[in-house]
């Protein structure tokens, strides 16, 4: 968040939804009372460094690291925050002293601290575990905010499709050897991962909607949602109607990878350097634009959600419950959860990244994999809009043909064919077809040798006029 936010919040005070500690030394002993406050209630944010009147004591250089490693690990403590949930800490620094923000979204579970329920309202963080009529309440609240949360109790588990299961096993072990789930039985699985819940008022049991919507067969899930479906379009030469359609209506896990095979036969990929590391800039873009209106959307609405490529544009559209309205600035916003259980599973299969992050990868890499800024619009439908052209202006043009063009995989790869016999900077930036010499050096020459794709023929004397440029891999 930025620091012009961050004191805007500050100057306003505790309130609901702001809680300041001063934690100089170490975090205060009711930390995470406000933690499963803010939870159980709206979210909120949590400022470390903080005295009460929002007065910035900072935390102590010497104990930031201790601060927030003392954080972190008691948050995914299950005998202090139950059930746990990930958080993370951003170390801010304002008038010279150094903050810990937390940002702590609403959960869709009630949680416990310490074995303790706690509420929060305007005066603070409230006890109510013994309180039978604030608990059922709360209840009530988490089941009905979140659509993902509701109970199909006559659903079985032979509903459920047993493959998903072992696909889901594997694709979490890939993001974790030692991910629990690796040892857990199919409903042992539900139920670690919230989609079998018990409804504590009305004593129903069973799997919820995202259980199936996950796990389910395709009659199942048309029986629980019969309008539910992704419609995925090509509109390039017909656009009165389309050249290529896939109407998608499976499951969450295979519908991600129908659409992603659906972006990849029709949009091209762009071969980017990142620290060192090749990254392949449509999938990074369109993988969060993918798990977005897959995960961050209302499902008894029934308006279609939809990925549509265009000339010059891709777009999508899905049903929404608005947290607000209009154009969302990627550099100020405060994410939430629409289907956090849904969004927590793709996390742990290795499908999306924190909460948050999808809008801004997509505005970071979209800008050097096009020169142009996409646009996220919150409303009862969200969208989302990924230009495929650069805009108007010399420098996005520039941007997006030197990205396209000079750091395309196909370009880097003659490039390497061409440097199997040493060639001079010179050689390398003729046959590159660029004509300013400092972006030859700084956008492509440097990252190759950075990268170790490119050696030096004389390593001792990185500038001597002689110097000259190989391909190790392929042999001088």
């Amino acid at each position: 968040m930025k620091v012009e936010r961050i004191k805007e919040i500050l100057n306003g005070g505790e309130s609901i939804t702001v809680e300041f500690k001063q934690s100089k030394n170490k975090l205060n002993k009711d930390v995470f009372e406000s933690v499963c406050a803010f939870l159980n209630r709206n979210g909120g944010h949590l400022f470390l460094g903080v005295e009460d009147k929002g007065g910035i004591v900072g935390i102590n250089q010497e104990a930031i690291e201790k601060v927030k490693k003392e954080f972190v690990t008691s948050i995914n403590n299950p005998q202090k925050i139950s059930p746990t949930f990930y958080l993370s800490v951003e170390e801010v620094e304002i008038e010279g002293k150094v903050v810990l923000y937390i940002f702590v979204p609403a959960s869709s579970q009630v949680h416990r601290c310490n074995g303790k329920i706690f509420d929060r309202n305007e005066d603070g963080d409230i006890d109510i575990t013994d309180n039978t009529n604030q608990v059922s309440e709360m209840y009530m609240r988490k089941q009905g905010t979140y659509t993902e949360n509701r109970i199909y109790p006559f659903t079985q588990m032979s509903d459920l499709r047993s493959d998903l299961f072992t696909k889901v096993r594997k694709l979490a072990v890939n993001q974790r050897a030692d991910h629990p789930w690796l040892l857990m039985n199919d409903m042992e699985l539900l139920k670690s991962a919230g989609l079998y819940l018990k409804d504590l008022q009305s004593g129903k049991e069973g799997i919820t909607l995202a259980g199936i919507l996950l796990f389910g067969s395709d009659e199942l899930i048309l029986n629980a949602l019969p309008h539910f479906k992704t419609d995925a379009i090509l509109r390039r030469e017909d656009i009165d109607r389309y050249d290529d359609r896939d109407d998608i209506r499976t499951n969450l896990i295979d519908s991600y990878e129908r659409l992603m095979q659906f972006i990849a036969k029709h949009l091209n990929d762009k071969f980017y350097l990142e620290k060192d590391q090749r990254i392949g800039l449509r999938d990074k873009i369109f993988r969060e634009v993918v798990s977005n209106i897959l995960i961050h959307r209302e499902f008894l609405n029934p308006f279609p959600a939809k990925l549509v490529i265009e000339i010059g544009r891709v777009f999508t559209e899905n049903s929404n419950k608005p947290h607000g309205n209009g154009v969302i600035d990627p550099n100020n916003f405060s994410p939430y959860p629409k289907n956090p259980k849904i969004a927590k599973f793709f996390k742990e299969i290795g499908r999306v990244e924190e909460l948050g992050s999808g809008v801004r990868n997509i505005y970071k890499y979209n800008k050097v994999y096009s020169g142009a800024a996409p646009e996220f619009i919150e409303g009862d439908v969200f969208r989302t809009i990924i230009p495929l052209k650069p805009q108007d202006g010399e420098q996005a043009s520039e941007q997006a043909s030197e990205q396209a063009s000079e750091q395309g995989e196909d370009s880097t790869r003659k490039i390497l064919e061409f440097c199997k016999t040493a060639r001079s900077r010179s050689e390398i930036q003729d046959f590159s077809g660029i004509k300013s010499r400092r972006y030859f050096i700084e956008k492509i020459l440097n990252p190759l040798l950075k990268g170790g794709l490119l050696k030096l023929s004389i390593p001792n004397k990185p500038t001597s006029p002689n110097q000259k440029y190989y391909n190790d891999k392929l042999g001088r």
